[in-house]
């Protein structure tokens, strides 16, 4: 790693290195590097769009939630920063143990080399959420104040609300809002806030593809359910060729729907140390040919035209172009 040749705002390169080389070992930094990280992070993120681009090659990640150990084999089978460019949509906190190990470290790793990380908003990227579902009680229980966690929570409300892969792939947590027909109208909102309870924003964090046609009403009580009609629409509109999101649970790592034109990616395995759940990425090269990787296993599914899953890094394969 290159030495303190440069300055990134008050953060040097050779400090950010020597955070990064820490953190990788599940070492958390101190509540002062802390802040003077979360500083440097604000400055990144607020000169990042509501609707992100983002280039090829890239590795796309769903929900992580702490598992910070997962979160390491999934840079061993996707590759280490910054040799492999990540997108990752959102939901790094909560439920898992290392929820503060696991957002210093992506938050690091952003702020060290933002032209190559990209970490978008989950709704676990929340004040209300995260003290409910453990990320407040594990920074009170690892640094004795709420402060490490107030200076995370100010970090979330810069955080882009979704990104576009080459124009063509639409990224984002949740899903799709009715109040947004056009990625202009959510370039328009004002995301520098705390997670509405309702509205666009609230939306596109909260809801969910389903079966059934038109918007439904979500049984998680916030942002809504939307059938294949609505992606078909909004991907029509926009130019798009798939809705890539995270958000859900799914047992094989990843569900296409909507004909293929939605597809979830949650890449945290065996969620909550007790679902059984396999974990995927997946991996979009310069030809927009992707490739998903699950838990080292290979599966063989039905599945769209340039869309290949591998068992592992040594079998990376790419089908047609989309």
């Amino acid at each position: 790693m290159s030495g303190a040749t440069m300055k990134l705002g008050e953060v040097d390169v050779g400090t950010l290195d020597a955070w990064c080389e820490k953190l990788l070992t599940c070492e958390p930094l101190s509540e002062p590097e802390v802040v003077r990280l979360c500083a440097r992070a604000k400055e990144v993120l607020r000169n990042e769009s509501n609707v992100q681009p983002v280039r090829c090659p890239v590795t796309v990640c769903g929900d992580v939630h702490g598992q910070f150990h997962d979160l390491m084999e999934l840079f061993r089978i996707g590759g280490h920063a910054p040799d492999t460019n990540y997108l990752f949509m959102g939901d790094y906190v909560d439920r898992g143990y290392y929820s503060v190990e696991t957002v210093t470290l992506l938050v690091a790793l952003k702020v060290r080399y933002k032209d190559r990380i990209f970490i978008l908003r989950g709704n676990h990227e929340s004040r209300q959420i995260t003290q409910v579902y453990g990320f407040y009680d594990e920074c009170l229980r690892k640094y004795g104040t709420p402060n490490v966690w107030r200076q995370f929570t100010e970090v979330f409300d810069y955080l882009p609300l979704t990104a576009v892969v080459e124009n063509q792939i639409f990224c984002l947590h949740g899903g799709l809002s009715p109040s947004i027909d056009t990625l202009d109208h959510i370039r328009a909102l004002d995301r520098v806030q705390e997670v509405p309870h309702e509205g666009p924003m609230c939306d596109l964090l909260w809801s969910d593809p389903d079966d059934r046609s038109g918007w439904g009403i979500s049984p998680r009580g916030a942002g809504y359910t939307f059938g294949q009609d609505i992606s078909d629409q909004f991907n029509h509109a926009n130019g798009l060729t798939l809705v890539s999101r995270a958000h859900q649970l799914v047992m094989e790592g990843y569900n296409w729907s909507h004909k293929m034109n939605v597809v979830t990616i949650f890449s945290a395995p065996n969620y909550c140390y007790r679902c059984g759940n396999e974990a995927a990425i997946m991996e979009i090269d310069e030809q927009m040919k992707y490739t998903l990787y699950v838990d080292s296993t290979l599966v063989s599914h039905l599945m769209p035209r340039g869309a290949v899953v591998c068992n592992s890094i040594r079998r990376r394969a790419a089908g047609n172009p989309m």
